[in-house]
């Protein structure tokens, strides 16, 4: 378990490290699910690569595959109910819970959220500048991201007033570490909805770029990453955001 006193790193399946994080101890959740979209076909959702799914075959990067993205749509429902109930438990009150989606699981995604048992308070399209267009009909530029909250949202001591729409487009080259990496300056405006010096939580850290453009932000970070290899690339980044040495265990 990788840490600094400004972030930590567990390696683990959601599921069970999640209970393990204390009540109350979380003030914002902002996550980015393997929501199973990228096959065209319910078979290639299931039978395929992350890779296979999400990477054409001319890219010339050889970013690893990731864990826990073969769920049909009603399992992806129950299991992702299941994690954002635990981070509600985890969250302060009024903190935030900031989902990723796309338009395929958009419907399972909000009725986890409710049924979690947070508040749902709206969706912010994520427009990615740069998309592929689509013959005879509207290209795939925006993703969303789902808002919700642990009851009234907090109040901050200097109000705050942030986009309804964020935009940004994928890292490319040696900034790419994820397959489905987010872009960090999309999350460092998302992660403002955080007050300063609070806790950010994302249970699928992936290469950690939430935990960057929290530390970025002034807020402190945990992650919980499955796959090994992306736990170690997340924990490497941290402790170059931080400036702090790091020993990474399983």
């Amino acid at each position: 378990m990788p840490s600094h006193d400004t972030w930590t790193i567990h390696h683990g399946d959601a599921l069970a490290v999640l209970p393990t994080l204390p009540d109350g101890s979380v003030d914002l959740i902002l996550t980015d699910p393997p929501y199973n979209s990228g096959g065209r076909t319910a078979t290639a959702r299931r039978g395929d690569s992350a890779r296979g799914k999400y990477v054409s075959g001319d890219a010339a990067h050889d970013l690893a595959d990731f864990a826990g993205d073969n769920r049909d749509q009603r399992s992806f429902g129950y299991w992702l109910t299941l994690v954002l109930s635990e981070s509600l438990r985890a969250a302060t009150p009024g903190a935030s819970a900031l989902v990723f989606t796309d338009w395929r699981q958009l419907p399972a995604t909000s009725d986890a959220l409710q049924a979690a048992g947070w508040t749902w308070r709206g969706i912010i399209p994520w427009r990615k500048r740069i998309s592929r267009p689509c013959r005879n009909g509207f290209k795939s530029e925006c993703e969303y991201v789902l808002w919700a909250s642990n009851g009234p949202p907090l109040r901050h001591v200097e109000p705050i007033y942030l986009p309804g729409l964020v935009e940004g487009s994928q890292p490319r080259g040696r900034e790419r570490r994820h397959i489905t990496q987010k872009p960090t300056d999309v999350l460092r405006q998302l992660v403002q909805v955080c007050p300063v010096g609070g806790m950010v939580l994302d249970p699928f850290a992936g290469a950690a770029s939430t935990g960057v453009a929290a530390l970025a932000e002034g807020r402190r970070f945990v992650g919980i990453e499955v796959t090994e290899h992306y736990a170690t690339i997340g924990a490497e980044r941290l402790a170059a955001s931080s400036s702090a040495p790091v020993t990474v265990s399983g």
